[in-house]
């Protein structure tokens, strides 16, 4: 039988040799590239002002992570995060993108992103926007209903007592899939919301979105929410 050392070293090794890029560096993003470089994944960093303003974010997070456009995000990443406002997701590329599984962490905040007919009229959801912007790619809802601050300390370890939960919700079994590993490895278990036109159930001002929930309290509160 294989040491659980040896094991625990080869899955590190793998995530080692993934990319993940990450578009956008605002709390999210920020806390997202700390933790992807925490759990052995290296590491693109992008943001609309270019790659020279992220030194100090760089610096800080140290060896696995370094700061690119996000063209070089994108073209660079296995995997990617786009987590920029809904406002600029016209911005984001998409050829490179083009087969590979995209997280999406947005909300619509029409204070922000100014008012879009489509989801104020429940026609559309954000992710599906996104979807509809990159069709030759897999977008998954993913770290859009917790705060950036949690993500890096609330996590625990599977199976324990009252695990904090996440939604995630995509049109692709693979890329619920690639969500639910990757909580699990950030201390979350998941839930899954469906397709991308349910994700509404798991935004702003509905139940479920940034309070802290086990599994159980995420599904009672997905089923009550109302659109």
């Amino acid at each position: 039988m294989e040491r659980r050392g040896n094991s625990l070293a080869r899955r590190a090794l793998a995530r080692r040799m993934t990319t993940i890029g990450i578009i956008g560096a605002g709390n999210i993003g920020s806390a997202l590239a700390r933790g992807f470089v925490q759990h052995g994944y290296d590491v693109v960093i992008s943001n609309s002002r270019g790659p020279e303003t992220l030194a100090d974010l760089v610096a800080d997070i140290g060896d696995g992570v370094r700061a690119g456009t996000a063209q070089d995000a994108a073209a660079a990443a296995d995997i990617v995060v786009v987590t920029v406002p809904l406002k600029a997701i016209e911005d984001i590329p998409v050829e490179p993108l083009a087969g590979k599984i995209v997280l999406d962490t947005n909300n619509y905040y029409w204070e922000r992103d100014g008012r879009i007919a489509e989801l104020d009229e429940n026609r559309t959801t954000t992710s599906q926007m996104l979807q509809e912007h990159l069709p030759q790619s897999r977008v998954a809802k993913a770290f859009n209903h917790i705060m950036a601050a949690d993500i890096l300390t609330d996590g625990a370890t599977a199976g324990s007592d009252d695990r904090r939960a996440l939604a995630t919700s995509s049109d692709f079994d693979n890329a619920v899939e690639l969500v639910t590993r990757i909580y699990d490895e950030f201390g979350f278990d998941t839930v899954n919301v469906g397709p991308l036109a349910d994700s509404w159930r798991v935004e702003r001002d509905r139940p479920a979105y940034v309070v802290r929930q086990n599994a159980d309290e995420l599904r009672a509160n997905l089923a009550r929410a109302e659109r």
